[in-house]
């Protein structure tokens, strides 16, 4: 007797969860855990890392990120509204910004912000944190423009008309009405860019780092090759994991109390 479309599937299903499983039980038994255990998660070299992957890497990252995220969003609102604005110069400069970083690696932009700037205009951005955290900033200003755009566009045209038959002007229509609404929307996105913006950060150890500027992944690589062993990689990985998922999971509580609003 032939089998239905749903017993197919289901007997698909079945057959995936066999192979998942008979090929994790080869695994298990093949595997040297042992070795396994000793390269990945050798206990003292683990407990090595700690306190300084916290007070120095992950201080330096989140530092970093705080201020590359800073810069990215005041960059990326003003582009936004340069995109939508009826000024068509304006227009133009805000899309050749946004295709042009979005489109080339953020290495190279990095690489430009440290030295290349520096050597054609003797200028170098001051401050510790300032090349990386501006070169980020500078790659990240053209998707959050896109992202903060969108979000505009997507608040309802009645609002704005609304405020300018109260007799608000359409600059302050946009600023008092229009963006928070637009910030409302785009949350979770938001959210998402300063989790990929906080592991662009290990793009940095291009510029060099010191002691007091290195972040997560540098100090992981630098302890890998004074370690030969991988665990200072588990590390970082940890860190890296304690630092976004409360982020993630806060946005999941943010976007669940706005769908039981709306």
């Amino acid at each position: 007797m032939a089998l239905t479309k749903r017993q197919r599937a289901r007997l698909v299903r079945f057959g995936v969860y066999g192979l998942t499983i008979a090929f994790l039980a080869f695994i298990a038994v093949k595997a040297d855990w042992p070795a396994l255990r000793k390269a990945f998660f050798d206990p003292e070299v683990f407990a090595d890392q700690f306190p300084d992957i916290v007070i120095r890497a992950a201080r330096n990252t989140l530092i970093i990120t705080a201020l590359a995220f800073a810069i990215a969003l005041a960059l990326g609102l003003v582009l936004a509204l340069m995109r939508l604005s009826s000024i068509r110069p304006y227009r133009w400069f805000a899309g050749i910004w946004i295709e042009l970083f979005r489109g080339i690696p953020a290495l190279i932009t990095i690489i430009a912000v440290g030295f290349a700037v520096p050597i054609a205009l003797d200028f170098r951005v001051p401050g510790r944190y300032g090349a990386g955290s501006v070169a980020i900033g500078i790659v990240y200003s053209a998707y959050l423009a896109e992202t903060i755009r969108a979000g505009i566009e997507a608040v309802p045209r009645g609002q704005a008309e609304a405020a300018r038959s109260l007799g608000m002007s359409q600059g302050r229509a946009t600023v008092s009405i229009v963006i928070p609404q637009a910030f409302r929307i785009i949350i979770p996105p938001l959210t998402n860019e300063f989790i990929a913006l906080i592991k662009d950060t290990s793009l940095l150890f291009v510029l060099g780092t010191t002691a007091d500027t290195i972040e997560i992944t540098k100090f992981a690589r630098d302890n890998v090759n004074k370690t030969f062993n991988i665990t200072p990689l588990v590390a970082a990985a940890l860190v890296y994991l304690a630092i976004t998922i409360p982020m993630t999971r806060l946005v999941a509580v943010m976007e669940r109390r706005a769908a039981k609003a709306r």
